[in-house]
């Protein structure tokens, strides 16, 4: 009974996980470009109060949750998949929590923003912009090549 229910539940529970990846993905790459417009709004202008409120709700809304959601059903697929032997998936997991770092420097510059305590450039987040992206590429690489 019990593997049934693990065989009937993976595909759906794996489709899950992937939609929130590319919900949280989407994202992380939206929210530093905010910061980077955000960099050249007058500080108490309707500008840059619009963009606290659009980086406040894409974080709460959208990249929180789905961060959450791609947790819990990775560590399902991990659990059910025995996949927690596997050297691709240790790095994986390491490049994972690389990019849940990122996330909670985003989530840390998104209340700098809101206190109107921003102390970087836009050049910062652009550069910034770029490390979602490169943490993606090479974890969809190990995900779907498993090279070791």
């Amino acid at each position: 009974m019990y593997e049934w229910i693990t065989i009937t539940a993976y595909p759906w529970i794996k489709a899950l996980h992937v939609i929130a990846v590319i919900s949280w993905m989407a994202g992380m790459l939206y929210l530093p470009r905010l910061f980077v417009y955000h960099c050249e709004a007058e500080l108490g202008s309707k500008q840059s109060e619009t963009f606290k409120i659009m980086e406040g709700r894409l974080l709460k809304v959208i990249i929180n949750p789905a961060m959450i959601v791609t947790w819990l059903a990775g560590i399902y697929l991990v659990w059910s998949g025995h996949w927690y032997t596997s050297g691709w998936f240790h790095a994986k997991l390491t490049l994972v929590l690389v990019l849940s770092g990122v996330h909670g420097f985003f989530s840390r510059w998104v209340k700098d923003f809101a206190a109107d305590q921003n102390t970087r450039t836009k050049k910062f987040y652009r550069i910034i912009n770029e490390i979602p992206t490169v943490l993606m590429i090479f974890i969809v690489l190990l995900v779907i090549v498993k090279p070791f």
